[in-house]
């Protein structure tokens, strides 16, 4: 399946006007070889029982009937014992050691189980975007933790080109970079005067 990623068009403000309908998930395609991660879902808040409705809406119908999911409680606030969605209950659980802090795992009756990468709602859309394409990659080896320090070196990185830009940019460099811009230095021919060569 592909990515169905609703980005806000500007910072959390507008992010809160969004309807809760436009679900921020991708999911990698079924493939031969069963990949770490399933997917990446992007919830809006890390309170599980106003999210874990819309998410379990969406995948009931591709899974089977969500019936329980476990969390690492370092990032949910409140692990309720169970939610109520679209037509049944889902039982939460929560493992500390045994389970990535950055995973939700899912259970579905009789079917199977997935882990989903969670984003963590304040991440940004270019970092969410990048997380979700590789949680969501059918050949990924990383776990959803090595994905979110790959996240957080990139970060580091594009903020780092960033500052040196903006020293570069303040001592000249694209003024100095643009040939327009560029001062021009005027060219002097001068005519040397004619020497017979020595013979």
């Amino acid at each position: 399946m592909t990515a169905t990623i609703s980005l806000p068009p500007t910072a959390e403000a507008d992010d809160r006007a969004f309807s809760s309908s436009s679900l921020r998930l991708s999911l990698a395609p079924t493939g031969p070889a069963p990949a770490l991660l399933d997917g990446a879902w992007w919830p809006r808040s890390r309170d599980i029982e106003s999210e874990l409705p819309s998410l379990t809406a969406v995948l009931d119908p591709l899974w089977g009937r969500i019936t329980r999911v476990t969390v690492n409680p370092t990032h949910w606030p409140v692990v309720p014992r169970k939610v109520s969605v679209t037509g049944h209950v889902v039982k939460v659980g929560w493992f500390l050691a045994e389970q990535d802090p950055h995973e939700l795992l899912l259970l579905s009756y009789r079917t199977g189980r997935w882990n989903l990468l969670v984003v963590p709602p304040q991440t940004t859309p270019v970092s969410a975007a990048w997380l979700m394409a590789a949680a969501s990659d059918p050949l990924g080896t990383s776990t959803a933790s090595r994905l979110m320090e790959e996240a957080a070196r990139l970060r580091t990185v594009s903020d780092t080109d960033r500052a040196v830009e903006a020293v570069w940019d303040s001592e000249g460099g694209h003024e100095a970079r643009d040939p327009a811009a560029r001062p021009r230095i005027p060219t002097l021919t001068a005519a040397l005067p004619h020497q017979p060569m020595a013979r």
